[in-house]
């Protein structure tokens, strides 16, 4: 049978990030994706013009259909906008067996917020303790564990402070660090390094979101967390390293590299 993977997230017209990048990198691993909307841009490469969440009860709806008949092997959720989406999605994945990875997307590339320190609160409590994973970003990092990062041993630290939180595991993205981009995943009292040469490119759009897709959907494919997170980091360097240079902004990364 194949792999069934869900993203519960925002929509991007513009194709780098949200539903559209996670939907196009499952189909580069292989992964039957399926899409649940959480909310609406308006943005391209150079901006966030406009965010529409949509209504909580037209969310759980959509996900109910897709359980009820197609139900996946792993979840990730992106954007979800507000206090109430959260709160619905958490009461209802609350029982949940299937592997959840939570991409806490706060803000976006071009500054636009997409989820309030307060809404962000909420998540911290209610859903990250069902999370198999969670995904921050620097910045993320900071307002999940308290904490400022400025160093790997910073990024340790917010870690385990993350993973008091409630997740199974917590994986520290480290692109804005100084140095290589290295990133720290806590999992079983251990840490795991991934690390990454420094990549001199604008084309950065969607990074997140693709990255976090990959790990949902080697997830999907019955890999070990740790190889989930090995493999995906490879494709995405290898994405943001072969980018294909669209946009006047911040462009998308290249989704169609290989994801071995």
């Amino acid at each position: 049978m194949i792999p069934i993977a869900l993203s519960i997230a925002g929509s991007d017209p513009s194709g780098g990030a949200g539903i559209q990048a996670d939907l196009k990198t499952f189909h580069q691993f292989g992964v039957y994706g399926e899409a649940v909307l959480t909310l609406l841009t308006v943005q391209n490469t150079r901006r966030v013009s406009r965010v529409d969440v949509l209504d909580p009860s037209l969310i759980l709806e959509q996900l109910d259909a897709v359980l009820e008949d197609i139900p996946p092997q792993a979840i990730k959720t992106g954007a979800l906008g507000n206090r109430a989406v959260v709160e619905a999605l958490a009461t209802r994945l609350a029982h949940s067996p299937l592997p959840l990875v939570l991409d806490p997307v706060m803000i976006s590339k071009h500054g636009a917020p997409l989820l309030s320190e307060d809404d962000s609160d909420c998540l911290k409590r209610q859903l990250l303790p069902r999370a198999t994973l969670v995904t921050p970003n620097l910045f993320e990092a900071q307002l999940l564990s308290g904490r400022t990062i400025a160093s790997l041993d910073d990024a340790h630290d917010a870690a385990r402070a993350i993973h008091d939180l409630g997740p199974h595991a917590v994986l520290v993205k480290g692109g804005h660090l100084d140095g290589g981009a290295t990133d720290v995943l806590y999992l079983d009292g251990d840490f795991h390094l991934f690390p990454s040469p420094r990549l001199d490119t604008r084309h950065t759009h969607g990074t997140g979101c693709t990255y976090s897709a990959a790990i949902t959907a080697c997830l999907a494919l019955g890999l070990a967390l740790p190889q989930a997170v090995a493999r995906a980091k490879r494709f995405i360097h290898a994405a943001i390293k072969e980018n294909p240079g669209l946009g006047g902004g911040q462009g998308p990364v290249n989704h169609f590299v290989s994801a071995v």
